[in-house]
């Protein structure tokens, strides 16, 4: 289907092609019918050279959080690579959790849903879903850097750690963050259905600004703003940081 031999197709599923051509990969994408997030994901594993590039520490400028911080009553924060936690504003906070308290090396999506203490998963009613694009994500981002010992020691530790992330890991899922909704069920609040939109910044496109915003009038943009006076009141904002 893809016009390639057997014997090229099996060379490029155990990394021995070299310089394969777009042509064949959008062949390839074609006859597998893969997405779009799984058509670059096969084009990373494809070119190991240009995934290997160096692994700079990653760095929000303040401009990005002074944005984050004006975002009155709308929770966002920046990821990096590795899903690490980057920046966030107070609603981000009371959705979520509390990051600032948290050790940096917990400030990292991946191991607050599938750490061995997680409460974070009761956030979400459909956690199959959540949690299967979450362990989505780090797939993709382990084709682009494979060779990070830091992915490598967080694949590790999750898999010890969680049952789940060792059933999706072993499923191969592949995904990107780019727009949705997600399901919410806050302690605080009730349930929430919220969109969320992704946008990464030209001098980093290993970072993504992630936002969360309810439909206008509904009873998810009530419970957000709900929040949102929870996170301004210094009586209330004790009460938001409810995740450890």
């Amino acid at each position: 289907m893809a016009g390639v031999s057997a014997d090229y197709y099996t060379r490029l599923e155990q990394g021995r092609g070299r310089n394969v051509s777009e042509s064949v990969l959008d062949a390839l994408a074609e006859a597998l019918r893969l997405s779009e997030a799984e058509r670059a994901h096969l084009r990373d594993l494809a070119r190991p050279a240009r995934a290997r590039r160096h692994s700079r520490p990653q760095r929000v400028r303040p401009q990005v959080q002074l944005m984050l911080d004006s975002l009155q009553g709308v929770p966002a924060f920046v990821l990096g690579r590795r899903m690490d936690i980057l920046a966030w504003n107070a609603m981000a906070c009371a959705l979520i959790t509390d990051f600032s308290q948290l050790p940096p090396a917990r400030r990292n999506m991946l191991r607050i849903a599938f750490g061995p203490d997680s409460t974070a998963r009761d956030l979400y009613p459909d956690w199959s879903a959540v949690g299967r694009d979450t362990v989505g994500y780090l797939r993709q981002d382990a084709a682009r850097y494979p060779d990070d010992p830091e992915v490598l020691e967080l694949i590790g530790e999750l898999s010890l750690h969680s049952a789940d992330f060792r059933r999706w890991w072993a499923a191969h899922p592949v995904h990107s963050k780019t727009h949705g909704q997600k399901l919410f069920d806050h302690p605080l609040v009730g349930e929430m259905a919220l969109s969320y939109e992704c946008f990464s910044p030209n001098d980093d496109p290993d970072q993504v600004l992630i936002t969360y915003t309810a439909e206008p009038a509904s009873a998810s943009a009530v419970a957000l703003a709900h929040l949102a006076t929870l996170v301004a009141s210094p009586a209330s904002a004790a009460a938001v940081n409810w995740v450890g």
